[in-house]
């Protein structure tokens, strides 16, 4: 995945919930400066029957391919994901911030095909707060 505006270029790594995680929609990623890709939701591209989550942590005074994101993602920014079957370009529909402990009840788990989400801890507060960009593909030309 690559999107300029937050200095993100970053593989992803699959990541597979607990069922209790998948059941309360409360998902801890490894803490690693890696990405990962929720895979027993939606996968991105043609034929998308469900909202793709790519989660990561930010970290305060470490590495972490999510730490610009609070700082940088706006409305309107482009990214790109790379997958087997091509790249597929998406655009920034909002950035938003949601606590901790409502984000297992927000909108952003409602099934949307094609629909891309980033989820991250919000780097002015890292324990209470994720932010989150939902981003949609661009049609190709």
């Amino acid at each position: 995945m690559t999107y300029d505006a937050v200095g993100l270029d970053q593989g992803i790594v699959p990541l597979t919930p607990t069922a209790q995680e998948l059941e309360v929609n409360s998902i801890v990623p490894p803490h690693t400066p890696d990405a990962y890709w929720l895979s027993p939701y939606g996968m991105p591209g043609v034929g998308s029957t469900n909202t793709t989550y790519v989660v990561g942590h930010s970290l305060e005074g470490g590495a972490s391919p999510f730490n610009n994101i609070s700082a940088r993602a706006r409305a309107g920014d482009l990214l790109t994901v790379t997958t087997a079957e091509g790249q597929l370009d998406f655009k920034v529909d909002g950035v938003t911030t949601e606590y901790k402990e409502t984000l297992r009840d927000s909108k952003i788990w409602d099934i949307v095909p094609g629909r891309l989400i980033l989820i991250t801890c919000y780097a002015a507060d890292l324990w209470g707060k994720n932010i989150i960009v939902q981003a949609s593909p661009v049609p190709a030309r």
